[in-house]
């Protein structure tokens, strides 16, 4: 396992005794990349969702220090059900994934008999247990695509996700629940127009979530756009791009917690976010006295009930499975993220 990167002077003494409490416990910690920038530091590993699953099914860690939100925690929970799964706050929620919940998804099923159902990860357990498929950001195109053609699908719960990959696709029979990210709805497509105005030799990175990437889509088909500077990725698309680009600036609409692991990657270039209040709250509620406390009084376990980890598993061993995205990244010195 790699080590994690040197913390700032100020955070010192509480991230070496993270360190210390991990070692003795056996423990890894993962972390998200909109999680603060002193609680990515302290991390074994960093990644988008669907790194840090395949981090915490193949771990051999006795405990897994999650920070992220509710739903990552339980996925590590069902994908790891002999270890400890420790969420630092129980007040790490998310609103995207609370547009739908199990009976809403159901009621839905019993509208399209013999649909396949594919869930984002940004869900509950609960939903997982409902659905055929999971799948992230990175790897929801693959996952429509490992799906026969002509098979009536539903997908949930993030519509702008589910706009971009029914467009992806070309698929028929595609039906989106018209669920959103608090924090990606709110980046606009006047965000967007002002941030070039104002950079304009920079490349345009824009996560799938995001609510401007429908229109962005749209304007590059009509050449509005030039696709060479516009570029619709996941979180850890991202990560990649500035590595293999000429570019010297980029323009990011996401969640502004990817912009730290952006600039440690690569330190010579310059990012913008696309709105700087793209703030999730769930992701950062998680400091650094919460994961120390978290290791001490080994708190606050989060379990699934073994019939709906059961019937999830299947879902998310079908996400894991299929690919899409870079794994998540090791912390340390000469780790290049972008690989």
């Amino acid at each position: 396992m790699a080590s994690p990167a040197k913390p700032k002077p100020e955070n010192a003494d509480l991230h070496n005794e993270i360190r210390r409490l991990a070692r003795e416990k056996n423990a890894v910690i993962l972390a998200h990349n909109y999680e603060r920038p002193e609680v990515q530091d302290v991390a074994d590993f960093v990644g988008d969702s669907l790194g840090l699953s395949r981090e915490a099914a193949k771990t051999a860690a006795d405990v897994i220090v999650f920070c992220g939100v509710h739903f990552m925690a339980e996925t590590a929970a069902i994908l790891s059900p002999g270890k400890t799964v420790l969420l630092p706050d129980l007040a790490a929620g998310c609103s995207l994934a609370a547009t739908i919940d199990a009976a809403q998804l159901r009621s839905w099923k019993a509208e399209h008999p013999g649909a396949v159902v594919v869930s984002y990860v940004n869900t509950t357990a609960e939903v997982k247990a409902e659905s055929d498929y999971c799948c992230t950001s990175g790897n929801a195109v693959d996952v429509v695509n490992s799906i026969p053609v002509g098979q009536e699908i539903l997908f949930l719960p993030d519509m702008f996700l589910g706009a971009h990959v029914r467009r992806v696709t070309g698929r028929e029979n595609f039906h989106v629940w018209m669920g959103e990210c608090h924090v990606h709805a709110g980046i606009s497509p006047d965000n967007i127009r002002l941030q070039r105005s104002l950079h304009p030799g920079a490349e345009f990175l824009v996560h799938p979530e995001c609510g401007c990437a429908t229109s962005v889509v749209e304007a590059m088909s009509a050449g509005d756009v030039d696709p060479e500077h516009a570029h619709i990725l996941s979180t850890e698309g991202m990560i990649k791009r500035p590595g293999v680009s000429a570019a010297k600036e980029f323009i990011v609409a996401t969640e502004i917690g990817i912009l730290y692991r952006l600039e440690r990657a690569y330190p010579e270039k310059k990012f913008f976010a696309a709105n700087e209040r793209a703030s999730c709250v769930y992701m950062k509620v998680t400091t650094l006295p919460k994961v120390l406390a978290a290791l001490e009084l080994m708190q606050h376990r989060i379990t699934v009930p073994a019939d709906i980890a059961a019937r999830a598993s299947v879902a998310i061993e079908r996400m894991v499975s299929i690919g899409g995205t870079a794994p998540s990244t090791p912390q340390g010195p000469g780790v290049d993220p972008g690989e």
